[in-house]
């Protein structure tokens, strides 16, 4: 890096730009600091402790913009394992989590367009034509994506990732290293399976130093899965106090606050954020406040989130007294962190990262949500069908009629795309759920 990168680095990101990001933390704790700023009728002020969990994604977001300046940059699918880059100083972006913001700002159908003019089929997932799209117009509500020296697809999200990571080494002409996890038939994986992404990760190293330029540093590597480990308990924490009632946050809450634990998973500031979090929730439930003003009814979301349509959904059905209190998703970046064990890293994180739950068959997300019905004492559940998802999506029908049959609970299958609005009708959704709330009273 020149004297004169490292200048503009530093004035950019840690003086200009942090500064900046300060002063609007500020603004907007002033500005939804209280309930008699808040404009909601029937959900509760949000945690006060946003306005820094924003600032700190908006920081990563600007160091991104800047990356390519002062450190080698890595993309990543949601399932990597993300330890190893840390441990070797890679700067991650996770094209996922920034088609998801391109969806909350919704930009994500003008973005998407482009890769479709480009001949990208729409029957592709909506984050991966949202990544195309950018990858070939520029255009992001972040200011500007860092160009990657390495790529790091792992298969235990979909197979999408397989050929979409192959169009973004082809277009930037970059390594890509491909992680194969066996999918997980039944309640264990095989051993052999286990020791079969153990070696990939390890035969992963040469290209990983040689692109970043360094050597592993196992000692580091530990640090990284130590503090990737507390980090995903605390998320779990968060989550988990959601047994009490009122629920203190809600789903939505989860979905704006779980970039982090995606994003920034094995940076202290990432564990430091959560555990002030668990401390706010902590006192909501002492103090009694739920999300929800007048929570009624309990409900768990299966899938992804419609992103453009977060605010929306959260006040029609606090209107009716409806908190969503747990989800699918947002537990799924949790539930692995026993697994995690920092002593053991590349034992570890082959373990680990071939259990998530799209990894595993149709039967187990079932009995997931079984269990998250009687932990969160749930009164429904909302399955979205996500047309661009279809890996989360595959069983949703039989899944919906096992719930309603075996625990005794009406589930609705509301269907939608997690980041394209061209696939979300406003009336039959509206309509949907206007049934299903008269169902639960």
């Amino acid at each position: 890096m020149s004297a004169t990168g490292w200048l503009g680095y530093q004035w950019n990101v840690n003086i200009v730009g942090r500064t900046f990001l300060r002063v609007q933390r500020w603004q907007v704790e002033q500005r939804v600091g209280g309930p008699a700023r808040w404009k909601s009728e029937y959900l509760t002020p949000p945690l006060t402790i946003s306005p820094r969990a924003k600032e700190l994604v908006a920081r990563h977001w600007l160091e991104a913009r800047y990356a390519n300046l002062h450190r080698k940059v890595a993309w990543v699918t949601s399932g990597a394992p993300v330890e190893l880059l840390k441990a070797l100083d890679f700067f991650v972006i996770y094209p996922e989590n920034h088609a998801a913001i391109c969806g909350t700002a919704r930009v994500a159908v003008e973005i998407s367009s482009e890769a479709e003019d480009a001949g990208y089929s729409r029957d592709i997932c909506s984050y991966a034509r949202t990544d195309f799209g950018s990858m070939l117009s520029g255009k992001t509500p972040v200011g500007k994506l860092p160009k990657p020296d390495l790529l790091l697809a792992c298969t235990n999200i979909c197979q999408t990732v397989l050929f979409w990571y192959r169009v973004l080494a082809r277009h930037f002409n970059v390594p890509l290293i491909l992680i194969d996890t066996p999918f997980v038939y039944y309640d264990e994986a095989p051993e052999y399976a286990v020791q079969f992404v153990k070696r990939q990760l390890e035969e992963a190293i040469p290209t990983l130093e040689r692109v970043a330029g360094r050597s592993l540093d196992e000692r580091k590597l530990r640090e990284v899965g130590r503090l990737s480990r507390m980090a995903s308990q605390l998320w779990m924490e968060v989550m988990e106090r959601n047994d009490h009632r009122p629920a203190p946050i809600t789903a939505f809450d989860q979905f704006t606050q779980m970039a982090p634990i995606v994003e920034m998973r094995g940076d202290a500031a990432t564990v430091d954020l959560y555990a002030a979090m668990l401390k706010e929730v902590d006192e909501r439930i002492a103090r009694g406040i739920g999300a929800v003003k007048n929570e009624r009814k309990r409900l768990l979301w299966d899938n992804l989130p419609i992103w453009y349509r977060l605010r929306y959904l959260a006040e029609f059905l606090g209107e009716h007294g409806i908190a969503i209190v747990a989800s699918t998703y947002t537990n799924a970046w949790g539930e692995l962190a026993t697994m995690i064990d920092p002593e053991q890293p590349f034992e570890s994180m082959a373990r680990t990262y071939t259990y998530p739950i799209l990894n595993r068959g149709t039967g187990h997300k079932l009995a997931t949500m079984k269990r998250m019905i009687e932990a969160y004492h749930l009164d429904g559940v909302i399955l979205h069908s996500d047309r661009s998802c279809k890996p989360y999506s595959i069983g949703q029908m039989d899944q919906r009629d096992r719930l309603i049959r075996d625990c005794s609970v009406p589930a609705l299958l509301l269907e939608a795309d997690h980041n394209d609005s061209r696939c979300y009708s406003e009336e039959q959704v509206a309509n949907r759920l206007a049934a299903f709330v008269e169902m639960l009273r």
